[in-house]
Protein backbone atom coordinates (compact mmCIF):
# COMPACT_ATOMS: atom_id res chain seq x y z
CA UNK A 1 0.00 0.00 0.00
CA UNK A 2 1.35 3.31 -1.03
CA UNK A 3 1.62 5.41 2.33
CA UNK A 4 -0.97 8.50 3.48
CA UNK A 5 1.74 10.80 4.39
CA UNK A 6 3.16 10.07 0.55
CA UNK A 7 -0.47 10.79 -1.15
CA UNK A 8 -1.22 13.97 0.98
CA UNK A 9 2.35 15.11 -0.28
CA UNK A 10 1.76 14.26 -4.01
CA UNK A 11 -1.55 16.18 -3.48
CA UNK A 12 0.33 19.36 -3.00
CA UNK A 13 3.14 18.73 -5.16
CA UNK A 14 0.25 18.21 -8.03
CA UNK A 15 -2.43 20.67 -7.94
CA UNK A 16 -5.27 19.38 -9.93
CA UNK A 17 -5.56 22.59 -11.30
CA UNK A 18 -2.12 22.92 -12.66
CA UNK A 19 -1.73 19.06 -14.09
CA UNK A 20 -5.09 19.73 -16.06
CA UNK A 21 -4.49 22.54 -17.42
CA UNK A 22 -1.37 20.84 -18.71
CA UNK A 23 -3.86 19.65 -20.93
CA UNK A 24 -7.42 21.65 -21.05
CA UNK A 25 -7.41 24.64 -21.69
CA UNK A 26 -9.08 26.39 -18.10
CA UNK A 27 -10.69 29.28 -17.55
CA UNK A 28 -12.06 30.50 -13.87
CA UNK A 29 -15.81 30.06 -12.69
CA UNK A 30 -15.82 31.44 -9.54
CA UNK A 31 -14.50 29.02 -7.67
CA UNK A 32 -14.10 26.56 -10.06
CA UNK A 33 -12.25 25.82 -13.17
CA UNK A 34 -14.47 25.53 -16.44
CA UNK A 35 -13.31 23.92 -20.12
CA UNK A 36 -13.78 21.73 -22.70
CA UNK A 37 -13.31 17.74 -22.01
CA UNK A 38 -10.69 16.05 -22.74
CA UNK A 39 -12.90 12.84 -22.97
CA UNK A 40 -15.38 13.58 -25.67
CA UNK A 41 -16.47 16.10 -28.52
CA UNK A 42 -17.69 18.98 -27.26
CA UNK A 43 -18.35 22.70 -28.20
CA UNK A 44 -19.82 24.05 -24.99
CA UNK A 45 -17.27 23.76 -21.84
CA UNK A 46 -18.77 21.04 -19.38
CA UNK A 47 -15.91 20.16 -17.51
CA UNK A 48 -15.57 21.68 -14.69
CA UNK A 49 -12.28 21.60 -11.83
CA UNK A 50 -13.39 22.13 -8.11
CA UNK A 51 -9.80 23.08 -6.85
CA UNK A 52 -11.23 23.01 -3.09
CA UNK A 53 -11.61 19.55 -2.73
CA UNK A 54 -9.45 18.25 -5.33
CA UNK A 55 -11.69 16.60 -8.18
CA UNK A 56 -13.04 17.00 -11.56
CA UNK A 57 -16.21 16.24 -13.38
CA UNK A 58 -17.94 16.48 -16.72
CA UNK A 59 -21.34 17.48 -17.04
CA UNK A 60 -21.56 16.39 -20.61
CA UNK A 61 -19.88 12.73 -20.35
CA UNK A 62 -19.93 11.99 -16.76
CA UNK A 63 -15.99 11.27 -16.27
CA UNK A 64 -14.77 12.47 -13.17
CA UNK A 65 -12.57 11.65 -10.26
CA UNK A 66 -9.25 12.87 -8.63
CA UNK A 67 -5.64 13.84 -9.88
CA UNK A 68 -4.35 10.23 -10.08
CA UNK A 69 -8.10 9.11 -11.96
CA UNK A 70 -7.59 12.13 -14.84
CA UNK A 71 -4.12 10.86 -15.44
CA UNK A 72 -4.92 7.35 -15.51
CA UNK A 73 -7.52 8.10 -18.16
CA UNK A 74 -5.76 10.53 -20.04
CA UNK A 75 -2.58 9.12 -19.77
CA UNK A 76 -3.97 5.30 -20.30
CA UNK A 77 -2.13 3.95 -17.57
CA UNK A 78 -2.88 1.79 -14.44
CA UNK A 79 -3.02 2.82 -10.56
CA UNK A 80 0.69 2.64 -9.61
CA UNK A 81 2.12 3.75 -13.13
CA UNK A 82 -0.14 7.17 -12.85
CA UNK A 83 1.60 7.30 -9.11
CA UNK A 84 5.03 7.50 -10.51
CA UNK A 85 3.78 9.82 -13.72
CA UNK A 86 2.63 12.62 -11.46
CA UNK A 87 5.71 11.82 -8.86
CA UNK A 88 8.17 12.33 -11.59
CA UNK A 89 6.72 15.46 -12.76
CA UNK A 90 6.76 16.95 -8.99
CA UNK A 91 10.48 15.12 -8.50
CA UNK A 92 8.99 12.71 -5.85
CA UNK A 93 9.46 8.72 -5.42
CA UNK A 94 6.66 6.78 -5.02
CA UNK A 95 7.55 4.16 -2.22
CA UNK A 96 5.93 0.70 -2.75
CA UNK A 97 5.42 -2.08 -0.96
CA UNK A 98 7.58 -5.42 -1.69
CA UNK A 99 4.38 -6.69 -3.75
CA UNK A 100 4.00 -3.58 -6.35
CA UNK A 101 7.51 -3.60 -6.46
CA UNK A 102 7.59 -6.76 -8.02
CA UNK A 103 4.33 -6.11 -10.21
CA UNK A 104 6.61 -2.61 -11.69
CA UNK A 105 9.43 -4.90 -11.65
CA UNK A 106 7.51 -7.77 -14.16
CA UNK A 107 6.38 -4.73 -16.15
CA UNK A 108 9.50 -2.66 -16.82
CA UNK A 109 11.11 -6.72 -17.37
CA UNK A 110 8.12 -7.13 -20.14
CA UNK A 111 8.97 -4.25 -22.22
CA UNK A 112 12.86 -4.67 -22.20
CA UNK A 113 12.08 -7.79 -23.59
CA UNK A 114 9.75 -6.67 -25.84
CA UNK A 115 12.25 -4.08 -27.19
CA UNK A 116 14.55 -6.44 -27.59
CA UNK A 117 12.63 -9.31 -28.95
CA UNK A 118 11.20 -6.14 -31.65
CA UNK A 119 14.97 -5.58 -32.31
CA UNK A 120 15.84 -9.38 -32.66
CA UNK A 121 12.99 -9.39 -35.65
CA UNK A 122 13.84 -6.75 -37.30
CA UNK A 123 17.51 -7.37 -37.72
CA UNK A 124 16.02 -11.05 -38.42
CA UNK A 125 14.41 -9.30 -41.75
CA UNK A 126 16.81 -7.12 -42.97
CA UNK A 127 19.24 -10.40 -42.68
CA UNK A 128 19.79 -13.22 -45.42
CA UNK A 129 17.18 -15.56 -43.14
CA UNK A 130 14.27 -12.74 -43.88
CA UNK A 131 15.13 -12.31 -47.60
CA UNK A 132 11.21 -14.25 -48.23
CA UNK A 133 9.51 -11.39 -45.69
CA UNK A 134 11.32 -8.68 -46.88
CA UNK A 135 10.24 -9.34 -50.36
CA UNK A 136 7.35 -9.97 -49.81
CA UNK A 137 6.92 -6.41 -47.61
CA UNK A 138 8.14 -5.05 -50.77
CA UNK A 139 5.73 -6.42 -52.84
CA UNK A 140 3.17 -5.02 -51.06
CA UNK A 141 4.23 -1.52 -51.90
CA UNK A 142 6.45 -1.18 -49.06
CA UNK A 143 9.40 1.10 -48.94
CA UNK A 144 12.45 0.22 -46.68
CA UNK A 145 11.94 3.38 -44.84
CA UNK A 146 8.72 2.67 -44.03
CA UNK A 147 9.84 -0.84 -42.92
CA UNK A 148 12.23 0.90 -40.51
CA UNK A 149 9.97 3.44 -39.36
CA UNK A 150 7.03 0.98 -38.01
CA UNK A 151 10.12 -1.38 -36.93
CA UNK A 152 8.58 -4.14 -38.82
CA UNK A 153 10.31 -7.35 -38.50
CA UNK A 154 10.75 -11.10 -39.07
CA UNK A 155 10.14 -14.06 -36.74
CA UNK A 156 11.91 -17.02 -38.50
CA UNK A 157 10.71 -20.56 -38.85
CA UNK A 158 11.91 -22.92 -35.47
CA UNK A 159 10.97 -23.53 -32.60
CA UNK A 160 13.19 -21.75 -29.85
CA UNK A 161 15.03 -19.00 -32.10
CA UNK A 162 14.24 -15.82 -29.74
CA UNK A 163 14.27 -18.33 -26.78
CA UNK A 164 17.73 -18.98 -27.00
CA UNK A 165 18.24 -15.18 -27.70
CA UNK A 166 16.53 -13.81 -25.22
CA UNK A 167 17.81 -16.38 -22.35
CA UNK A 168 21.37 -15.77 -23.63
CA UNK A 169 20.51 -11.84 -22.72
CA UNK A 170 19.92 -12.81 -19.13
CA UNK A 171 15.89 -12.96 -18.88
CA UNK A 172 14.21 -16.11 -17.08
CA UNK A 173 11.86 -17.97 -18.96
CA UNK A 174 9.07 -17.16 -16.13
CA UNK A 175 9.48 -13.58 -17.69
CA UNK A 176 9.38 -14.47 -21.03
CA UNK A 177 6.68 -16.65 -20.75
CA UNK A 178 4.73 -13.41 -18.77
CA UNK A 179 5.42 -11.08 -22.31
CA UNK A 180 3.87 -13.84 -23.82
CA UNK A 181 6.65 -14.21 -26.68
CA UNK A 182 7.45 -17.09 -25.81
CA UNK A 183 4.46 -19.80 -24.45
CA UNK A 184 5.29 -22.83 -22.16
CA UNK A 185 3.98 -26.32 -23.49
CA UNK A 186 4.02 -30.00 -22.10
CA UNK A 187 6.70 -31.52 -19.76
CA UNK A 188 8.02 -28.32 -19.05
CA UNK A 189 8.98 -27.38 -22.47
CA UNK A 190 9.40 -23.66 -24.31
CA UNK A 191 9.16 -22.04 -27.54
CA UNK A 192 7.99 -19.32 -29.86
CA UNK A 193 5.29 -17.67 -30.00
CA UNK A 194 5.50 -16.11 -33.08
CA UNK A 195 7.28 -18.50 -36.28
CA UNK A 196 7.55 -17.56 -40.14
CA UNK A 197 5.66 -14.62 -39.93
CA UNK A 198 5.98 -10.72 -40.87
CA UNK A 199 5.64 -9.04 -37.51
CA UNK A 200 4.32 -5.96 -36.74
CA UNK A 201 5.56 -4.33 -33.44
CA UNK A 202 2.62 -2.38 -31.50
CA UNK A 203 3.49 0.72 -29.50
CA UNK A 204 2.23 2.89 -26.82
CA UNK A 205 1.64 6.53 -26.67
CA UNK A 206 5.22 6.56 -24.50
CA UNK A 207 6.83 4.86 -27.01
CA UNK A 208 7.25 1.17 -25.68
CA UNK A 209 6.77 -1.69 -27.43
CA UNK A 210 3.98 -3.57 -25.78
CA UNK A 211 3.19 -6.26 -27.70
CA UNK A 212 2.97 -7.61 -31.48
CA UNK A 213 0.94 -8.88 -34.44
CA UNK A 214 2.03 -11.30 -36.74
CA UNK A 215 0.92 -11.89 -40.67
CA UNK A 216 1.31 -15.23 -41.81
CA UNK A 217 3.02 -15.44 -45.73
CA UNK A 218 1.98 -18.93 -46.89
CA UNK A 219 0.71 -22.50 -44.95
CA UNK A 220 -1.46 -23.37 -42.28
CA UNK A 221 -2.49 -21.11 -39.54
CA UNK A 222 -4.50 -18.22 -38.25
CA UNK A 223 -3.98 -15.11 -41.13
CA UNK A 224 -2.79 -13.22 -38.18
CA UNK A 225 -1.77 -13.55 -34.72
CA UNK A 226 -1.70 -10.95 -31.86
CA UNK A 227 -0.25 -11.33 -28.57
CA UNK A 228 -2.78 -11.58 -25.88
CA UNK A 229 -3.31 -9.37 -22.51
CA UNK A 230 -0.07 -8.82 -20.83
CA UNK A 231 0.93 -6.80 -17.80
CA UNK A 232 1.98 -4.19 -19.87
CA UNK A 233 -0.65 -4.87 -23.25
CA UNK A 234 -4.53 -4.59 -23.44
CA UNK A 235 -5.23 -4.99 -26.63
CA UNK A 236 -8.87 -3.10 -25.73
CA UNK A 237 -7.58 -0.47 -24.70
CA UNK A 238 -4.57 0.44 -27.28
CA UNK A 239 -4.56 1.50 -30.99
CA UNK A 240 -2.06 0.56 -33.74
CA UNK A 241 -0.34 3.14 -34.77
CA UNK A 242 -2.01 5.93 -32.62
CA UNK A 243 1.79 6.59 -31.00
CA UNK A 244 2.02 7.92 -34.62
CA UNK A 245 -0.59 9.82 -35.45
CA UNK A 246 -2.35 11.90 -32.13
CA UNK A 247 1.04 14.15 -32.95
CA UNK A 248 -0.83 14.95 -36.14
CA UNK A 249 -2.37 18.45 -35.65
CA UNK A 250 -5.56 17.28 -37.37
CA UNK A 251 -9.20 17.06 -36.03
CA UNK A 252 -9.58 14.42 -37.87
CA UNK A 253 -8.47 10.57 -37.19
CA UNK A 254 -9.23 7.60 -39.53
CA UNK A 255 -9.81 4.20 -38.76
CA UNK A 256 -8.50 1.22 -40.50
CA UNK A 257 -8.94 -2.56 -40.07
CA UNK A 258 -5.95 -3.70 -40.12
CA UNK A 259 -2.04 -3.44 -39.76
CA UNK A 260 -1.36 -3.24 -43.80
CA UNK A 261 -3.97 -0.42 -44.56
CA UNK A 262 -2.85 1.47 -41.84
CA UNK A 263 1.12 1.77 -42.67
CA UNK A 264 -0.27 1.90 -46.19
CA UNK A 265 -1.95 5.03 -45.54
CA UNK A 266 0.76 6.73 -43.32
CA UNK A 267 3.29 5.70 -46.43
CA UNK A 268 0.80 8.20 -48.83
CA UNK A 269 0.63 10.58 -46.15
CA UNK A 270 -2.17 9.77 -44.23
CA UNK A 271 -0.62 10.07 -40.58
CA UNK A 272 -3.41 10.19 -38.78
CA UNK A 273 -4.68 6.45 -39.84
CA UNK A 274 -4.79 4.09 -36.37
CA UNK A 275 -6.25 0.31 -36.65
CA UNK A 276 -7.65 -1.97 -33.67
CA UNK A 277 -5.74 -4.58 -32.98
CA UNK A 278 -6.97 -7.86 -33.64
CA UNK A 279 -10.60 -7.56 -32.15
CA UNK A 280 -13.73 -5.48 -32.82
CA UNK A 281 -13.79 -1.58 -31.82
CA UNK A 282 -14.28 -1.31 -28.10
CA UNK A 283 -15.55 1.48 -25.86
CA UNK A 284 -12.57 2.60 -24.42
CA UNK A 285 -10.87 2.68 -27.94
CA UNK A 286 -13.97 4.58 -29.40
CA UNK A 287 -12.96 7.08 -26.22
CA UNK A 288 -9.31 6.78 -26.98
CA UNK A 289 -10.38 7.83 -30.68
CA UNK A 290 -12.45 10.84 -29.09
CA UNK A 291 -9.81 11.98 -27.12
CA UNK A 292 -7.69 12.89 -29.83
CA UNK A 293 -10.13 13.38 -33.05
CA UNK A 294 -13.65 15.33 -33.22
CA UNK A 295 -14.52 13.83 -36.68
CA UNK A 296 -13.76 9.78 -36.95
CA UNK A 297 -13.76 8.27 -40.56
CA UNK A 298 -14.11 4.74 -40.36
CA UNK A 299 -12.25 2.65 -43.19
CA UNK A 300 -13.37 -0.38 -42.75
CA UNK A 301 -12.93 -3.59 -45.80
CA UNK A 302 -15.79 -3.37 -48.24
CA UNK A 303 -16.83 -6.62 -47.95
CA UNK A 304 -20.13 -7.92 -45.95
CA UNK A 305 -17.36 -8.59 -42.80
CA UNK A 306 -16.09 -5.06 -42.62
CA UNK A 307 -19.67 -3.32 -43.14
CA UNK A 308 -20.80 -5.29 -40.57
CA UNK A 309 -18.18 -3.92 -38.49
CA UNK A 310 -18.80 -0.53 -39.29
CA UNK A 311 -21.83 -0.21 -38.14
CA UNK A 312 -20.91 -1.90 -34.32
CA UNK A 313 -18.33 0.92 -34.53
CA UNK A 314 -20.21 3.42 -35.37
CA UNK A 315 -22.93 2.96 -32.61
CA UNK A 316 -19.59 3.00 -30.16
CA UNK A 317 -18.09 5.99 -31.35
CA UNK A 318 -21.75 7.96 -31.64
CA UNK A 319 -21.81 7.72 -27.41
CA UNK A 320 -18.62 10.24 -27.77
CA UNK A 321 -19.72 13.07 -29.17
CA UNK A 322 -17.69 12.83 -32.29
CA UNK A 323 -19.04 13.02 -35.76
CA UNK A 324 -18.54 10.17 -37.55
CA UNK A 325 -18.19 9.28 -41.19
CA UNK A 326 -17.96 6.25 -43.33
CA UNK A 327 -15.57 5.71 -46.25
CA UNK A 328 -17.16 3.51 -49.36
CA UNK A 329 -14.34 2.12 -51.68
CA UNK A 330 -15.90 1.53 -55.48
CA UNK A 331 -12.86 -0.41 -57.14
CA UNK A 332 -11.13 -1.52 -53.90
CA UNK A 333 -11.67 -4.23 -51.31
CA UNK A 334 -9.88 -1.97 -48.79
CA UNK A 335 -7.54 1.29 -48.20
CA UNK A 336 -4.50 -0.65 -49.25
CA UNK A 337 -5.49 -1.35 -52.69
CA UNK A 338 -7.61 1.69 -53.39
CA UNK A 339 -4.66 3.92 -52.83
CA UNK A 340 -2.24 1.45 -54.97
CA UNK A 341 -4.80 1.22 -57.80
CA UNK A 342 -6.05 4.73 -57.81
CA UNK A 343 -3.52 6.92 -56.26
CA UNK A 344 -2.78 9.62 -52.97
CA UNK A 345 -5.06 12.42 -54.60
CA UNK A 346 -8.43 10.00 -55.10
CA UNK A 347 -8.07 8.79 -51.53
CA UNK A 348 -7.92 11.99 -49.97
CA UNK A 349 -10.96 12.67 -52.00
CA UNK A 350 -12.66 9.77 -50.82
CA UNK A 351 -12.14 10.95 -47.13
CA UNK A 352 -13.07 14.28 -47.68
CA UNK A 353 -16.43 12.94 -49.29
CA UNK A 354 -16.99 10.12 -46.68
CA UNK A 355 -21.02 9.81 -45.84
CA UNK A 356 -21.77 11.07 -42.82
CA UNK A 357 -22.89 7.69 -40.42
CA UNK A 358 -26.58 8.75 -40.55
CA UNK A 359 -26.49 9.06 -44.72
CA UNK A 360 -24.80 5.76 -44.69
CA UNK A 361 -26.78 3.94 -42.47
CA UNK A 362 -29.82 5.61 -44.31
CA UNK A 363 -28.63 4.01 -47.51
CA UNK A 364 -28.00 0.94 -46.12
CA UNK A 365 -31.85 1.26 -45.12
CA UNK A 366 -32.32 1.97 -48.93
CA UNK A 367 -30.44 -1.10 -50.47
CA UNK A 368 -32.74 -3.83 -48.42
CA UNK A 369 -36.11 -2.24 -50.59
CA UNK A 370 -37.37 -1.87 -54.02
CA UNK A 371 -38.15 1.79 -53.70
CA UNK A 372 -40.39 2.20 -56.65
CA UNK A 373 -42.68 -0.18 -55.09
CA UNK A 374 -45.60 1.45 -52.86
CA UNK A 375 -45.23 -1.72 -50.11
CA UNK A 376 -41.60 -1.89 -50.02
CA UNK A 377 -41.52 1.80 -49.32
CA UNK A 378 -43.84 1.85 -46.48
CA UNK A 379 -41.20 -0.98 -45.11
CA UNK A 380 -38.24 1.58 -46.08
CA UNK A 381 -40.33 4.21 -44.06
CA UNK A 382 -41.28 1.95 -41.00
CA UNK A 383 -37.35 1.59 -40.28
CA UNK A 384 -36.20 5.25 -41.32
CA UNK A 385 -39.05 6.51 -38.67
CA UNK A 386 -37.48 4.38 -35.94
CA UNK A 387 -33.90 4.82 -37.10
CA UNK A 388 -34.51 8.78 -36.85
CA UNK A 389 -36.73 8.25 -33.15
CA UNK A 390 -32.70 7.30 -31.75
CA UNK A 391 -31.28 10.85 -32.79
CA UNK A 392 -31.63 13.13 -29.78
CA UNK A 393 -30.37 16.14 -31.95
CA UNK A 394 -33.83 18.08 -33.43
CA UNK A 395 -31.91 19.80 -36.10
CA UNK A 396 -29.93 16.41 -37.10
CA UNK A 397 -33.87 14.81 -37.21
CA UNK A 398 -35.36 17.75 -39.01
CA UNK A 399 -32.60 17.54 -42.17
CA UNK A 400 -32.72 14.06 -42.71
CA UNK A 401 -36.98 13.55 -42.61
CA UNK A 402 -36.94 16.38 -45.04
CA UNK A 403 -34.60 15.31 -47.25
CA UNK A 404 -36.05 11.44 -47.28
CA UNK A 405 -39.79 13.06 -47.67
CA UNK A 406 -38.36 15.36 -50.75
CA UNK A 407 -36.93 12.41 -52.38
CA UNK A 408 -39.85 10.26 -52.12
CA UNK A 409 -42.36 12.59 -52.13
CA UNK A 410 -44.36 12.22 -48.95
CA UNK A 411 -45.43 13.74 -46.33
CA UNK A 412 -42.72 15.19 -43.85
CA UNK A 413 -45.43 16.00 -41.12
CA UNK A 414 -46.56 12.74 -41.57
CA UNK A 415 -43.30 11.36 -40.65
CA UNK A 416 -42.63 13.65 -37.82
CA UNK A 417 -45.62 12.97 -36.61
CA UNK A 418 -44.70 8.71 -36.47
CA UNK A 419 -41.28 9.78 -35.22
CA UNK A 420 -42.99 11.58 -32.53
CA UNK A 421 -44.91 9.06 -31.43
CA UNK A 422 -41.88 6.21 -31.40
CA UNK A 423 -40.04 8.66 -29.26
CA UNK A 424 -42.96 9.18 -26.86
CA UNK A 425 -43.12 5.90 -26.24
CA UNK A 426 -39.42 5.01 -25.65
CA UNK A 427 -39.40 7.76 -23.28
CA UNK A 428 -42.39 6.02 -21.49
CA UNK A 429 -40.19 2.90 -21.60
CA UNK A 430 -37.19 4.22 -20.06
CA UNK A 431 -38.88 5.96 -17.61
CA UNK A 432 -40.63 2.90 -17.03
CA UNK A 433 -36.98 1.35 -16.02
CA UNK A 434 -35.24 4.08 -14.33
CA UNK A 435 -38.38 3.75 -12.00
CA UNK A 436 -39.44 0.25 -10.87
CA UNK A 437 -37.28 -2.54 -9.43
CA UNK A 438 -35.22 -4.71 -11.94
CA UNK A 439 -34.42 -8.58 -10.69
CA UNK A 440 -31.64 -9.69 -11.16
CA UNK A 441 -28.70 -12.23 -9.84
CA UNK A 442 -25.30 -11.52 -8.07
CA UNK A 443 -23.73 -13.06 -5.95
CA UNK A 444 -23.27 -12.20 -2.21
CA UNK A 445 -19.92 -12.14 -0.50
CA UNK A 446 -20.15 -15.69 0.30
CA UNK A 447 -19.87 -16.69 -2.39
CA UNK A 448 -23.55 -18.50 -2.65
CA UNK A 449 -25.94 -17.89 -5.93
CA UNK A 450 -28.79 -15.53 -4.46
CA UNK A 451 -31.10 -13.19 -6.34
CA UNK A 452 -30.32 -9.68 -5.45
CA UNK A 453 -32.05 -6.47 -6.91
CA UNK A 454 -29.03 -4.73 -8.02
CA UNK A 455 -31.38 -1.31 -9.41
CA UNK A 456 -33.26 -0.28 -6.20
CA UNK A 457 -36.69 1.34 -6.25
CA UNK A 458 -35.93 5.12 -7.23
CA UNK A 459 -36.35 6.42 -3.70
CA UNK A 460 -33.68 3.90 -2.24
CA UNK A 461 -30.89 4.92 -5.47
CA UNK A 462 -31.42 8.42 -3.69
CA UNK A 463 -30.82 8.10 -0.48
CA UNK A 464 -28.07 6.16 -1.00
CA UNK A 465 -25.94 8.85 -3.30
CA UNK A 466 -27.48 11.12 -0.54
CA UNK A 467 -25.99 9.36 2.43
CA UNK A 468 -22.61 9.49 0.32
CA UNK A 469 -22.90 12.98 -0.80
CA UNK A 470 -23.44 13.75 3.38
CA UNK A 471 -20.45 11.75 4.46
CA UNK A 472 -17.88 12.95 1.80
CA UNK A 473 -18.59 16.35 2.46
CA UNK A 474 -19.19 15.61 6.79
CA UNK A 475 -17.20 12.29 7.62
CA UNK A 476 -18.30 13.13 11.29
CA UNK A 477 -22.30 13.02 10.28
CA UNK A 478 -21.76 9.32 10.23
CA UNK A 479 -20.65 7.01 12.84
CA UNK A 480 -19.60 2.86 12.16
CA UNK A 481 -21.68 2.54 15.43
CA UNK A 482 -24.80 2.84 13.14
CA UNK A 483 -24.07 -0.65 11.51
CA UNK A 484 -25.25 0.12 8.17
CA UNK A 485 -23.44 -2.82 6.44
CA UNK A 486 -22.38 -2.17 2.24
CA UNK A 487 -24.90 -5.42 1.61
CA UNK A 488 -27.32 -2.62 2.77
CA UNK A 489 -26.67 -1.18 -0.56
CA UNK A 490 -28.51 -2.27 -3.73
CA UNK A 491 -26.35 -0.40 -6.28
CA UNK A 492 -22.98 -2.07 -6.98
CA UNK A 493 -21.34 0.91 -7.20
CA UNK A 494 -22.26 2.26 -3.70
CA UNK A 495 -21.51 -0.69 -2.23
CA UNK A 496 -18.06 -0.64 -3.06
CA UNK A 497 -17.65 3.53 -2.75
CA UNK A 498 -19.24 2.74 1.12
CA UNK A 499 -16.89 0.07 1.68
CA UNK A 500 -13.76 2.12 0.96
CA UNK A 501 -15.11 5.05 2.44
CA UNK A 502 -16.52 3.41 5.83
CA UNK A 503 -13.17 1.73 6.15
CA UNK A 504 -10.80 4.99 6.44
CA UNK A 505 -13.28 6.74 8.45
CA UNK A 506 -13.11 3.56 11.09
CA UNK A 507 -9.00 4.22 10.53
CA UNK A 508 -9.68 8.19 11.39
CA UNK A 509 -8.23 8.23 7.80
CA UNK A 510 -8.69 11.45 5.15
CA UNK A 511 -11.48 10.68 2.87
CA UNK A 512 -11.30 13.44 -0.06
CA UNK A 513 -11.10 11.89 -3.60
CA UNK A 514 -6.96 11.50 -3.99
CA UNK A 515 -6.86 9.21 -0.98
CA UNK A 516 -10.01 6.93 -2.09
CA UNK A 517 -9.15 6.40 -6.00
CA UNK A 518 -6.16 3.22 -5.03
CA UNK A 519 -9.38 1.10 -4.00
CA UNK A 520 -11.83 2.59 -6.34
CA UNK A 521 -12.07 2.23 -10.19
CA UNK A 522 -11.88 5.38 -12.46
CA UNK A 523 -15.91 4.68 -13.21
CA UNK A 524 -16.47 4.51 -9.56
CA UNK A 525 -14.48 7.43 -9.59
CA UNK A 526 -16.50 9.07 -11.96
CA UNK A 527 -19.34 8.08 -9.65
CA UNK A 528 -17.91 9.92 -6.85
CA UNK A 529 -17.28 13.06 -8.51
CA UNK A 530 -21.29 13.39 -9.73
CA UNK A 531 -22.07 12.40 -6.24
CA UNK A 532 -20.14 15.38 -4.61
CA UNK A 533 -21.27 18.09 -7.92
CA UNK A 534 -24.89 17.34 -6.76
CA UNK A 535 -23.95 17.28 -3.29
CA UNK A 536 -22.34 20.85 -3.46
CA UNK A 537 -26.31 22.34 -3.92
CA UNK A 538 -27.42 20.65 -0.79
CA UNK A 539 -27.31 21.96 2.71
CA UNK A 540 -26.46 18.94 4.57
CA UNK A 541 -27.55 18.16 9.00
CA UNK A 542 -26.28 15.26 11.05
CA UNK A 543 -29.79 14.51 11.94
CA UNK A 544 -30.29 13.13 7.96
CA UNK A 545 -27.77 10.29 8.64
CA UNK A 546 -30.46 8.71 11.00
CA UNK A 547 -33.19 9.12 7.84
CA UNK A 548 -30.48 7.98 4.77
CA UNK A 549 -29.70 4.81 6.81
CA UNK A 550 -32.79 3.74 7.86
CA UNK A 551 -34.48 4.16 4.30
CA UNK A 552 -31.33 2.13 3.05
CA UNK A 553 -31.64 -0.62 5.41
CA UNK A 554 -35.24 -0.99 4.68
CA UNK A 555 -34.93 -1.11 0.88
CA UNK A 556 -34.36 -5.44 1.95
CA UNK A 557 -38.29 -4.83 2.24
CA UNK A 558 -39.15 -3.72 -0.50
CA UNK A 559 -40.50 -6.65 -3.20
CA UNK A 560 -39.81 -6.37 -6.84
CA UNK A 561 -42.94 -6.20 -9.58
CA UNK A 562 -42.75 -9.62 -9.60
CA UNK A 563 -42.65 -11.00 -6.33
CA UNK A 564 -45.48 -9.11 -5.66
CA UNK A 565 -47.52 -10.79 -8.14
CA UNK A 566 -46.79 -14.21 -6.85
CA UNK A 567 -48.11 -13.17 -3.35
CA UNK A 568 -51.55 -14.52 -1.83
CA UNK A 569 -54.04 -11.89 -0.39
CA UNK A 570 -53.04 -12.25 3.07
CA UNK A 571 -49.20 -11.87 1.98
CA UNK A 572 -49.78 -8.85 0.32
CA UNK A 573 -51.75 -7.31 3.07
CA UNK A 574 -48.61 -8.00 5.68
CA UNK A 575 -46.27 -6.83 2.54
CA UNK A 576 -48.22 -3.21 2.81
CA UNK A 577 -48.31 -3.43 6.38
CA UNK A 578 -44.84 -3.75 6.62
CA UNK A 579 -44.41 -0.74 4.27
CA UNK A 580 -46.71 1.60 5.96
CA UNK A 581 -44.82 0.67 9.41
CA UNK A 582 -41.25 1.35 7.62
CA UNK A 583 -42.95 4.82 6.86
CA UNK A 584 -43.86 5.57 10.41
Amino acid sequence: MIPDSFIEELKYASGIEQVISSYVTLKRRGRNLLGLCPFHSEKTPSFTVYPENGSYYCFGCGTGGDVITFIRQVENLEYVEALKFLAARAGLTVPIDAAEDREARLKSRVLEINRETARFFHECLVSDVGKKALDYLLSRGLTKKTIKRFGLGYSPPGWDNLRKHLTGKGFSLDELVASAVITKGRNDSYYDAFRDRVMFPIIDLRGGVIGFGGRIMEGQGPKYLNSPDTPVFKKSRNLFALNFAKSQKSDVMVLGEGYMDVIAMHQAGFEYSVATLGTSLTAEQSRLLAHYARRIVIAYDSDNAGQAAAKRAINLLGQNDVSVSVLEMSGAKDPDEYIKKFGKLRFEQLINSSKSAMTYEIDKLKSKYDLQNPDERVLFLNDFCALMAGITSDLQRDVYIGLVANELEVSKDRIVSTVASLRKKQAYSRDRRETHNLAVFAQDNSGQNKKRRENPSLGGYIAEESFLAMILEHPDYYSPTANLLEENFFDHDHRQIFSVISARIIENQPIDPIHLSSGLTPQQMSRISQIIAKGREIKFYREQAEEYIKAIKSQKDVKNTQEVGSMSPDEYADYIKSLAANKK
